[in-house]
């Protein structure tokens, strides 16, 4: 799995911002509240979910864990190009609605669901690239549920332009391992964004989901370069 991410600018449905991405997870689309019908239309009922979704023999989403631990099964399997192994599993956020399958059991309606990008965790001494840390807009950052994911809501900066090479690049690398008295340690990763050119007149949002099994540490501390300065959030993870 490639661990920087490339992402161009799309419009799709109900003005949905979509992402694509160079690594494993190629296409990831986010949406606000704000972005569908309220009340009692079509998509009052939609939820939204991080899931781990699972493909059959013939390389169709069939089902899905959310980050609470529910498991549905789709109404419909579901294929797209970027779907491209058997029996695996994809990090995805899943848009649904919550229904009952033909046996009366609770199932997943999909809406619109897309991959979210999870970036294998580098040493900054084996990252080929040079680290930038172009600014980002912060919103949130949180462990999973299942506490196998740390999650990262930024909001970038973009804007339609005619250079096909400009292109937004997003990463993550560890510099340090920080070791405490009392035995505890705390992994220090950096994220890397490149602007790559791209103009910055409108933000957009984009998750990641970085693996933490792999992570010899009780806790991360992730660096941000923001418009607004550097921010440092510090999670633990065991």
């Amino acid at each position: 799995m490639n661990s920087l991410g490339t992402y161009h600018n799309r419009f799709w449905g109900w003005m949905i911002l979509s992402l694509s991405f160079t690594f494993h997870f190629s296409l990831f689309t986010s949406c606000t509240q704000d972005a569908y019908e309220k009340g009692e239309g079509e998509y009052s009922l939609m939820r939204g979910d991080f899931v781990e979704a699972l493909s059959d023999t013939n390389k169709q989403l069939v089902s899905m864990t959310t980050d609470d631990g529910d498991l549905f099964s789709f109404t419909q399997p579901y294929s797209d190009k970027w779907i491209t192994t058997a029996d695996s599993t994809y990090r995805c956020m899943l848009y649904y609605n919550k229904v009952k399958d033909t046996q009366g059991k609770d199932a997943a309606e999909i809406v619109s669901i897309a991959q979210v990008p999870c970036p294998t965790v580098l040493p900054l001494s084996e990252f080929d690239k040079e680290l930038r840390t172009d600014p980002v807009k912060f919103n949130s950052i949180w462990v999973s549920k299942s506490g196998k994911y740390l999650n990262l809501y930024l909001q970038l900066k973009t804007g339609v332009t005619d250079d096909s090479s400009a292109v937004q690049k997003l990463a993550v690398v560890t510099d340090t391992l920080l070791q405490y008295s009392n035995g505890l340690q705390t992994r220090h990763l950096i994220l890397h964004h490149d602007q790559g050119g791209v103009p910055e007149y409108y933000s957009t949002a984009a998750y990641l989901s970085i693996p933490l099994g792999e992570l010899d540490a009780d806790s991360v501390q992730l660096s941000i370069n923001t418009y607004t300065g550097l921010v440092f959030k510090t999670l633990s993870i065991r």
